[in-house]
């Protein structure tokens, strides 16, 4: 077993023999949305962390924290076959590209493993022994998950390497994700009020804004509706953080880097180019966020034809002075005054900015949704 860890430091040069976009969100996503898929090489552990440790600052910033070291309980395989009932199908919450993910069973206080149905419920997230892509996105949640502490972030509490054995241990989070509540896979969800709507875009960005605004940079690099998880209060929490990266450093204003995430969520220049800027993730939230005003997702071939992007047939409509409200989802009429929503359609045509530059900061973007959020619906 193993206990040291380091950031993402080998990735190759873009091309088009290794992109890896995956097509969208039921690709690497699972049923409840704890894991997502992802291809890496394999990188030096000690030279990797240095490089993360001496980078990220230690304290506090917009309500979060970073520690100086990842805080984590670490979990022996046969602690964690006994938690899960020996990883039994009737205990799985979703399957994805990293692997399977399931329902286990701690102690409240000590974290320790304890008989299933009792304790505190985790997710336990378990590499595919078949799969040659899991290595470094686990090794990147450890790094990153490890030691960033924020209300809007989900927490990992373990971890197990033995042998070709490799687990990752999280909170649970009762209401699933996003994706799940906002495109309903499950009829028997009701659909979500634009209240509910606002308050997750709000904390999502927050999440986003503590990442960004941390010493040195940190860009998620997968930001979607499927990597969004919800307590039991509605309250969001960014998920999965195989693919996150710290930021341009040097005076540099990216970084250069293979392709990976989820065509449709990806930022125009980062899949043209590799070329991978802070402000890739705003263009992400601007996907999401147009999905969660829309009811929509960001890409379905089931649509009319010029529809299937979101983007592509939303854009024009966004800047339109009355076209805009027909891409409002028709189950949160009547909720929300037309100025919020106004104001909501313009934030995220700004986020969906061609050019990063003109983007806004996610601190920003943050301010404008607390904004929104107090406007009153008209009687």
């Amino acid at each position: 077993m193993g206990n040291c860890f380091g950031s993402k430091t080998g990735e190759s040069n873009p091309g088009t023999s290794n992109r890896s976009i995956t097509t969208g969100p039921s690709t690497t996503g699972t049923s409840n949305n704890y894991s997502n898929g992802g291809g890496y090489s394999v990188t030096s552990s000690s030279a990797g962390q240095s490089r993360f440790s001496a980078a990220v600052s230690e304290g506090t910033c917009c309500d979060g924290e970073i520690l100086p070291t990842p805080n984590l309980k670490i979990y022996s395989f046969a602690d964690l076959k006994s938690s899960t009932k020996n990883f039994k199908s009737d205990s799985v919450l979703g399957v994805g590209g990293f692997g399977t993910v399931f329902k286990g069973w701690v102690d409240e206080k000590t974290l320790l493993p304890c008989k299933f149905g009792t304790g505190m419920i985790v997710a336990i997230k378990k590499l595919n022994s078949q799969s040659t892509q899991g290595f470094e996105e686990w090794q990147s949640e450890v790094n990153f998950l490890g030691r960033l502490s924020h209300p809007n972030l989900v927490k990992l509490l373990g971890y197990c390497w033995e042998d070709k054995e490799l687990l990752l241990v999280y909170e649970f989070l009762q209401k699933g994700s996003l994706e799940n509540h906002l495109f309903r896979r499950n009829r028997a969800i009701d659909p979500l009020s634009w209240d509910t709507r606002l308050k997750i875009a709000i904390g999502a960005a927050r999440g986003l804004a503590f990442l960004h605004t941390s010493e040195k940079e940190i860009i998620y690099r997968d930001f979607k509706a499927s990597n969004i998880l919800l307590d039991e209060n509605y309250n969001p929490k960014i998920s999965d953080f195989g693919l996150a990266k710290l930021g341009p450093s040097g005076g540099n204003s990216h970084v250069t880097t293979r392709i990976m995430g989820t065509y449709g969520y990806a930022a125009p220049e980062y899949v043209a180019t590799g070329h991978l800027y802070v402000k890739s993730d705003v263009y992400g939230f601007g996907v999401v966020l147009l999905e969660m005003l829309s009811g929509l997702r960001a890409l379905d071939t089931r649509r009319p034809s010029g529809q299937h992007n979101l983007i592509d047939w939303a854009r024009p409509l966004l800047s339109h002075r009355r076209k805009w409200k027909t891409i409002m989802d028709a189950q949160i009429e009547g909720q929300y005054s037309s100025k919020a929503a106004l104001q909501a359609a313009n934030l995220s045509l700004r986020c969906l900015e061609h050019d990063p530059r003109k983007r806004p900061s996610m601190k920003e973007v943050v301010e404008v949704l607390e904004q929104i959020e107090a406007m009153k619906k008209k009687p």
